[in-house]
């Protein structure tokens, strides 16, 4: 039986695994007790069932979600963490009124998931997938494709991930070019950008990339004005969020043509169901929300999210809450 001081730290569902096998993990063991769960809750009783007893919830994955009918069924809950930058998964409001302390891991694997933001522009200006896809068909073909060197890169968003972006964009010959809620002057002058109008920025950009948190101000931020605000045969790319993007916008503007191409590795459903429209966008570039999801990434984020449940539980100050 489990001392009744030792604080009970729950994975309620590490599946695709996240943090099993970490050694990370080992370092939360002398702090409490410590429960692995390898499988998704199959439903929200399920759920409750793993963490109700739960002091801290180490949330590996998105999909796991905490609504606030949820939490106020966990009397004994002190702190969330997650093992990512997004905290959507989460309804904050609910955790403030709560008391529940909430903490994520922003800016470890920006280098990261800037680096699978730019491979998936490259993929879709070069149209990789869509090539990929007519060889193995049997047809050989020269379709045209988009060169970046000497265009504009329109970066929606300039936190950790954005500013990564733009650097690597500028590093292959592109003009960088940016919008964000709260733009900075210093920032852009470190690096060697402007920032612009967002109407502005779409008019001007051979390619787009979105690297906002999801919020009520952030969601469908880009629709169909925004899009169509876009050059013909322009590129838009999103690791940030999915419900960023109006998703039927998008596929409209893929199938007439006014988009040449999109990268995505976020959606607004995940997993993508079979019939989900953009599966029939023949040049669009998708990836599974992976864009950290390699063992350099999944150490920063495993380490970081257990940092800040060891700092909780020693009382020292937290950089990292939400």
């Amino acid at each position: 039986m489990r001392a009744a001081e030792a604080p009970l730290l729950v994975i309620p569902g590490d599946d695709p695994p996240q943090i099993a096998g970490s050694p990370h993990l080992e370092r939360l063991r002398p702090h409490g007790e410590v429960v692995l769960h390898t499988t998704r809750p199959a439903n929200d009783e399920e759920k409750l069932a793993r963490t109700r007893e739960a002091t801290v919830i180490l949330n590996t994955r998105g999909s796991v979600t905490w609504s606030r009918e949820l939490l106020e069924r966990l009397p004994r809950l002190k702190m969330i963490a997650t093992c990512s930058i997004g905290v959507d998964a989460i309804d904050i409001k609910a955790a403030r009124d709560l008391g529940i302390v909430v903490s994520n891991v922003p800016g470890r694997t920006a280098k990261i998931v800037a680096e699978h933001a730019i491979a998936l522009l490259l993929a879709a200006a070069r149209q990789l997938a869509f090539q990929t896809a007519q060889i193995r068909a049997g047809r050989w073909g020269r379709e045209l494709s988009t060169v970046l060197v000497g265009k504009t890169l329109g970066v929606i968003g300039t936190g950790a991930i954005g500013c990564e972006v733009i650097r690597l964009g500028r590093a292959i010959g592109m003009e960088a070019i940016a919008w964000t809620f709260h733009p900075s002057a210093e920032k852009a002058a470190a690096l060697g950008c402007r920032y612009v109008e967002l109407d502005d920025l779409l008019r001007a950009s051979d390619a787009v990339s979105v690297h906002l948190k999801l919020t009520p101000e952030s969601r469908k931020l880009v629709g169909a004005r925004e899009l169509a605000l876009m050059k013909r045969g322009g590129i838009l790319v999103n690791t940030s969020r999915g419900p960023v993007v109006d998703t039927e916008a998008l596929v409209a503007a893929l199938r007439s043509g006014h988009l040449a191409g999109a990268g995505l590795d976020v959606y607004d459903l995940e997993p993508l169901p079979p019939d989900h429209p953009l599966l029939a966008c023949d040049r669009a570039v998708l990836t599974p929300h992976s864009a950290d999801q390699n063992p350099e990434g999944i150490d920063l984020l495993n380490g970081g999210c257990v940092d800040n449940v060891i700092a909780y539980l020693e009382g020292r100050p937290q950089k990292r809450v939400v």
